[in-house]
């Protein structure tokens, strides 16, 4: 590392778990991030700040009005772009040193399996199941760790994927059923709850990068905002899944 990165990182290298090597770790790092929206702001911003090498931004949709709620990476005057290419000029003027591919389709099958590849770790900001399932069916077949968020209403969850054969994929916790689509532009979102989940993904996914820490691997943790709570559950493999 340089002066300038050795300046911009140091509250990251004084901690002791954390040091120059898990700086190193990170700006050698690939992130793929699905969804530049609710979840993936917070994400992409936290990620882009804390030195996280490369990011690949995957959405297909454009900037509307009623994402501002909540979607803090994008502003006022990026309505109708597309939510790729303001969430990189936002995250290249937060941090100009790193490496940033946008993806501005949806990935679907191959494709979409090598992308994951690419990827150190995948976070998954969608809100929808089925892109869900194929995200983690794509890095079970990859064995890519996938930090998985949710959020609705006043409410959210958080887990990770590691997809090494230890523990439970994100098709062991939710079925493939189509009744189970929901989504904040039919149910509602309060905006600091995707704030809150999003934080907690960029958090895991810098604990899987570098090896600090203990991963929510096995655990799901749940987020009761109207009462302000957390809780964690544990989580097990389905000996009948059809992925892992």
């Amino acid at each position: 590392m340089n002066d300038n990165e050795l300046l911009r990182y140091s509250r990251h290298i004084m901690l002791p778990q954390f040091d120059v090597a898990g700086q190193e770790k990170l700006l050698a790092s690939t992130a793929l991030i699905v969804g530049m929206g609710g979840l993936g702001s917070p994400v992409g911003m936290y990620l882009a700040a804390a030195g996280v090498g490369h990011l690949i931004l995957v959405d297909f949709d454009n900037v509307e009005l009623s994402n501002l709620q909540r979607q803090i990476m994008h502003q006022t005057a990026d309505i109708g772009r597309p939510k790729v290419e303001s969430a990189r000029d936002a995250l290249q003027r937060l941090n100009p040193d790193l490496q940033i591919t946008t993806v501005n389709h949806q990935l679907e099958g191959s494709e979409l399996e090598g992308w994951i590849a690419k990827a150190d770790v995948v976070l998954d900001g969608s809100d929808n199941f089925a892109t869900r399932f194929a995200i983690n069916d794509a890095c079970v077949a990859t064995n890519t760790p996938l930090v998985s968020g949710a959020a609705i209403r006043m409410e959210g969850q958080v887990t990770v994927f590691m997809n090494d054969g230890s523990g439970p994929c994100y098709r062991c916790l939710y079925k493939d059923e189509g009744e189970l689509d929901i989504s904040c532009s039919e149910n509602g979102v309060l905006a600091p709850v995707v704030g809150i989940i999003g934080s907690i993904q960029a958090t895991e996914a810098i604990k899987v990068l570098t090896g600090v820490g203990q991963t929510l691997h096995g655990r799901l943790l749940l987020l009761d905002a109207q009462l302000m709570e957390l809780r964690s559950l544990k989580l097990k493999k389905d000996p009948a899944c059809p992925v892992c």
